[in-house]
């Protein structure tokens, strides 16, 4: 089974697979990854669609993340996903690389060198809270200020991604000392990247977005993050759900204390 390239011209039979398992279509999300990323998949041999995928995305010359790791239930226990990952990891290099990781998943990951680093739950719910009045919609003017506080911190060029959160997200937000971005994911809205100087900004930031989507919305924190866990929790955020983040090779760069959520688990 050969290895290509996908393209915005997969994105249906990414979906199609993607639902087989559970994942949810989630096609708006996958265009983004397919956009600034690089998609593998294996065609399925019986001609229905794709066997299975995975998506690197590349940071620089030091940090790539893994994600989107799916094998079609009737190709399960065959290789494939073990395939792509010695794929796409040889075309990561002397990278760092980082994934998140179901429990189902990690054990190929740890057979492929991959260790946990910590653990980042899944909260989801109907925000409770009032406007902070220390937030503001981003202008164009504001990108500068965007890039260079995400490179201090992210340790890495994520430019890509960033430049794009006015056309893919619902919402933008500026603080003093941060910034903000929620976008929609089938049927809710997903609250990230969040970068702030400390807790308190990155609390008024995602509190505006998480008002701002005035339905249910998500959030994915690192255990490290326990009083934003606290918080969050403390004002409607529940049903939590962990995966492991798990990094080969080193530790990812940048200061994670100030990452309070991520862009999304496939982006790292």
């Amino acid at each position: 089974m050969l290895i290509r390239r996908l393209t915005l011209d997969d994105l249906d039979a990414c979906s199609r697979l993607a639902e087989s398992r559970d994942w949810g279509p989630e096609r708006h999300k996958w265009g983004l990854l397919l956009d600034v990323g690089e998609g593998y998949g294996i065609d399925a041999p019986d001609g229905d669609g794709l066997a299975a995928t995975n998506v690197l995305t590349r940071y620089g010359h030091d940090h790539a993340v893994i994600s989107m790791v799916l094998t079609a239930s009737r190709y399960a226990r065959q290789g494939l996903a073990r395939k792509l990952m010695e794929h796409v990891l040889a075309e990561a290099g002397e990278r760092t690389v980082s994934l998140h990781a179901t429990d189902a998943g990690r054990p190929l990951y740890e057979q492929l060198g991959f260790r946990v680093l910590s653990r980042v739950v899944k909260h989801t719910g109907v925000f409770r809270g009032e406007p902070s009045g220390r937030t503001r919609p981003a202008t164009d003017d504001d990108l500068g200020m965007i890039l260079a506080l995400d490179a201090e911190v992210f340790g890495a060029d994520r430019s890509a991604p960033l430049r794009r959160m006015a056309g893919f997200g619902e919402r933008v937000l500026v603080a003093d000392g941060g910034f903000g971005h929620c976008w929609r994911n089938d049927g809710n809205i997903v609250i990230g990247p969040v970068v702030a100087r400390d807790l308190a900004t990155a609390q008024a930031l995602i509190g505006d977005l998480a008002l701002h989507a005035g339905g249910e919305v998500r959030m994915d924190i690192d255990v490290a993050q326990a009083d934003l866990i606290g918080w969050a929790e403390a004002h409607g955020m529940g049903e939590p759900w962990a995966v492991s983040l798990m990094a080969r090779d080193g530790l990812p760069p940048g200061d994670r204390s100030r990452q309070f959520l991520p862009f999304m688990q496939a982006l790292g």
